[in-house]
């Protein structure tokens, strides 16, 4: 795989003969600094001596002029492996691929990714059994990892892949349909060829968008749990070693105390995913029905059609960048994102509040520590981008300090076991008018649950006993 996605860059080797190929392209097969792979994604683009951007004299000269028949052959093959894909909504193939791709050039800072060695692996291990062992004095939930494992970039690629599919495809699938659907009725059959091209091509744009923000988050993240859902396999406390060591590096703070202190918030995750059947589910399912609200905006999508030009297919790339999507202001939307806010609040403020209850007393940083990932979700980042750009979502707990509050505010008044078992069904949870008064939800009378359950079991027996003693009646 060349440098240029997809091998339609200029060849990464100078021709034997002659000066023109020492020349540089300016647009075409250029690598920005703002983005990995350059203005233009596919390396089409105009060469030195082809009649200006685009080859506009030339274009297949422009497009292709500059390789030699081996990168030609690859070149034509992954553009027919492009536009040949009929598979799902995204080309995860293709996301996977580009995804490793930004891994391996490395972060802004110059770090590149590398295997976990064994005293890294051991380090991580060791973190999340101490931080188990902390979190069984303040939360009745019992530790949901078995294994603990160390990443490096690559691998969190790998492991999240499955968790992104489910996350994106529903929204991709409402732009591919929007794609056929660009064409009236009476044009569409005679244009079935060109609306299953355009469907592929949308696959691969969603591929190369998706593989570009996951390969950046890669480089970012410091487990499998920094965007409050379940990324990665279940039962699996991860931490990445490389991003860790990067996200301490400026706080004035011992390595040990990070890493355990991280490793003390992804295990606290970890017991809330695997010890609260539903949640996942609730989660994955907000996002999908905010995703099934998007309104996508078929106006500016029939322009980009109009006007693609077959040399430069990064132009309906943009066209997806560039506000496609337009969250229709209904009653139904607005429910639908306050649901996935105040979802994302929750876990995060449990966290929030579990962790440092079992750190406070234990690491000198642990407020120092709180605040700065407290500011860090805040402020958003890649994963928050990758939503903003696909469908408009913010995965961002914007009441995570509320929250906290209220989770804290619960221990208090019902103790550790009164806090978690309002896990036990979503009606029991807070919700976003609650966030607004903590203090009334913490102190509002409450249903004896283990009291009603006996009156219950009591009210079965004592129907089971009369219905015995009736069915005894209508024998004799």
């Amino acid at each position: 795989m060349s440098d240029t996605p997809f091998g339609f860059g200029l060849p990464p080797e100078e021709p034997d003969n002659g000066d023109e190929g020492k020349k540089k392209d300016p647009a075409g097969g250029g690598q920005g600094s703002g983005n990995p792979f350059g203005a233009n994604p596919f390396g089409f683009g105009g060469l030195p001596g082809m009649g200006g951007p685009g080859g506009a004299d030339n274009p297949f000269a422009a497009m292709f002029g500059s390789l030699n028949p081996n990168d030609l052959g690859a070149a034509f093959q992954q553009l027919g492996q492009m536009l040949s894909y009929e598979g799902g909504p995204v080309n995860w193939d293709m996301a996977k691929q580009i995804a490793r791709q930004v891994v391996a050039q490395g972060t802004a800072d110059g770090t590149k990714d590398a295997s976990v060695g064994p005293a890294e692996k051991s380090a991580v291990e060791e973190a999340v059994r101490l931080a188990d062992l902390w979190l069984d004095g303040v939360t009745s939930l019992p530790s949901g990892a078995s294994t603990a494992v160390a990443w490096s970039r690559a691998e969190w690629v790998e492991a999240t892949l499955p968790a992104w599919q489910q996350l994106v495809d529903p929204v991709a699938e409402r732009v591919g349909a929007a794609m056929g659907d660009v064409l009236p009725e009476e044009m569409q059959a005679m244009a079935g060829p060109l609306i299953g091209m355009m469907r592929s091509m949308g696959g691969a744009m969603f591929g190369q968008q998706i593989g570009q923000a996951v390969g950046a988050l890669a480089g970012e993240v410091v487990g499998s749990t920094d965007v409050g859902l379940p990324l990665g396999p279940a039962g699996r406390a991860a931490l990445l070693p490389l991003n860790v060591e990067a996200f301490g590096k400026d706080l004035g703070v011992p390595s040990d105390e990070v890493r355990l202190y991280l490793a003390l918030r992804e295990a606290a995750h970890q017991r809330l995913f695997a010890h609260v059947p539903w949640l996942r589910a609730h989660l994955f399912g907000a996002v999908e029905g905010y995703a099934r609200g998007i309104k996508v905006d078929t106006s500016k999508l029939e322009e980009a059609v109009g006007q693609l030009d077959p040399t430069h297919p990064e132009q309906l790339q943009e066209a997806l960048q560039q506000g496609m999507f337009q969250p229709e202001d209904t009653p139904e939307q607005k429910a639908a994102l306050a649901r996935l806010e105040t979802a994302l609040a929750l876990v995060e403020g449990w966290v929030d509040a579990v962790v440092h209850e079992a750190a406070k007393s234990r690491l000198t940083s642990a407020d120092a520590l709180r605040e700065t990932l407290r500011r860090r979700r805040a402020s958003g980042g890649p994963a928050e981008q990758t939503f903003a750009t696909l469908i408009g979502l913010e995965l961002r707990p914007r009441r995570l300090r509320d929250a906290a509050r209220l989770w804290a505010s619960l221990t208090d008044a019902r103790g550790v076991d009164g806090r978690d078992g309002l896990w036990e069904h979503p009606d029991m949870l807070p919700t976003a008018t609650d966030l607004d008064d903590p203090d009334g939800f913490v102190h509002r009378e409450h249903l004896d649950f283990s009291e009603l359950d006996k009156m219950l079991g009591e009210a079965a027996k004592g129907d089971g006993g009369k219905g015995d003693a009736e069915d005894g009646d209508d024998q004799a």
